[in-house]
Parts: structure tokens; sequence; C-alpha cells
């Protein structure tokens, strides 16, 4: 409730915007039955208090691509979004990496008892855009060790 104009802004400018433009950029390049994958948040299925917009961004980039999904399938261009849960990266200032008690709360709500480690991410985005994933598009998939199931 005390984000500002500018902080909306910002986060909108980052995990929207940027979106909607680099894919418009680069579509023209992409080779008939290229992959794009665009990246959401675990907190675009759980509300978090003080994560809305934030988690609202993140909504928004897995509604849009469905659209992509459906507009670059003529060309069979397969989109998906890839949703990471907590992961132990310098996001948010390193909190679920350098905060012990915020890791344990983490492994506590997630089924493999565990934050997530970025590798774990990789893996799961190089499946993804991988040449066997071609009938995979417009879905959201999770990489979040079982998070809040």
């Amino acid at each position: 409730m005390e984000v500002t104009e500018r902080q909306f802004d910002d986060i909108i400018a980052v995990h929207v915007k940027s979106v909607v433009f680099l894919t418009q950029a680069l579509v023209p390049l992409l080779n008939e039955g290229g992959r794009i994958l665009n990246i959401s948040s675990g907190l675009a299925r759980v509300s978090l208090p003080g994560s809305g917009v934030y988690g609202a961004a993140k909504g928004a980039v897995e509604v849009l691509t469905r659209y992509q999904a459906r507009e670059l399938a003529e060309r069979g261009i397969t989109v998906n979004v890839l949703a990471p849960g907590a992961i132990e990266t310098d996001f948010s200032g390193g909190r679920v990496r350098d905060d012990p008690a915020l890791n344990r709360m983490v492994a506590g709500m997630t089924a493999l008892g565990r934050a997530g480690l970025p590798d774990a991410i990789g893996g799961a985005a190089a499946a993804l855009l991988a040449e066997g994933s071609g009938w995979i598009t417009g879905q959201r998939v999770e990489a979040s060790g079982g998070m809040m199931l």
C-alpha cells in the first residue's frame, strides 16, 4: 500500500513493458519454430504482503505469454512463461539466500524442504527451450520445489 507512482512505473517498465518491446524487436530475427521464454514469479500465484504490484506485473506477463503464443503460432514459435519460486540469488537484496530465518520459512513451505538454487531455474529454462519442447506453448511452468502446494 506504500508504493509510489515512480516505483510502480519502474516495476511495470522492467517486468511488463520490457517484455512487450524486446519481443517486438526480436521476433523478426527468430527462425520459424523458435522459442520464447518469458519469466514470471511464484508471486503471481500466491499473495504475500508487500508484493502486490510486482505480483500483478508478473501476472500481466503470464497473460501476455498466452497472447504471444497465439499470435506467433502461425510461425511455429512457441511462447511459455517460467515462474521461479524463492531462489537463493541477489533478488530483493539476497534475502532468501542471506537471511537464515527467511530461508527456513521458505524451506518450511516448500515440498522439497529448501529454497531453490539458480541452477534449478537454468535447467527448467533449458528444458522449455529444448528442441523436443515444440509442442508446449502458452503454458506457465512453475519451478518452485513445490512451494505452497
